[in-house]
């Protein structure tokens, strides 16, 4: 199992319960430098048979878009979940999305 995120509110609480549970359950957590690293590198453990989750906010889910699209139709051999925190409103983000409208986009299951 392999965790990533890029930190963000109202995402941040997502893995920093993960990051705590590392050790005790035996998976790789990971703070990475931006979301596009935080997919790329979920995707490529998924890719490889391990399953995978990455965090971020909505906004993230912007930055994250290419390997998201190319990873959409090239599927993985294990299990990648994609957790993104929308912040309606907004309250602590520059803007307001739907990122359900994005997975539909990319044609990914939600």
């Amino acid at each position: 199992m392999v965790a990533t995120a890029y930190p963000g509110t109202p995402s941040t609480e997502i893995f920093a319960t993960l990051a705590d549970l590392a050790n005790k359950f035996a998976f790789h957590a990971e703070w990475c430098v931006n979301e596009k690293v935080a997919f790329e590198v979920a995707y490529g453990a998924a890719m490889s048979g391990a399953r995978a989750m990455v965090s971020m906010k909505q906004v993230g889910l912007n930055v994250a878009a290419d390997p998201l699209m190319t990873g959409a139709y090239l599927g993985v051999k294990g299990g990648l979940v994609i957790v993104v925190a929308d912040d309606p409103g907004p309250h602590s983000s520059q803007n307001e999305q739907d990122t359900r409208v994005f997975g539909k986009f990319a044609k990914v299951r939600f």
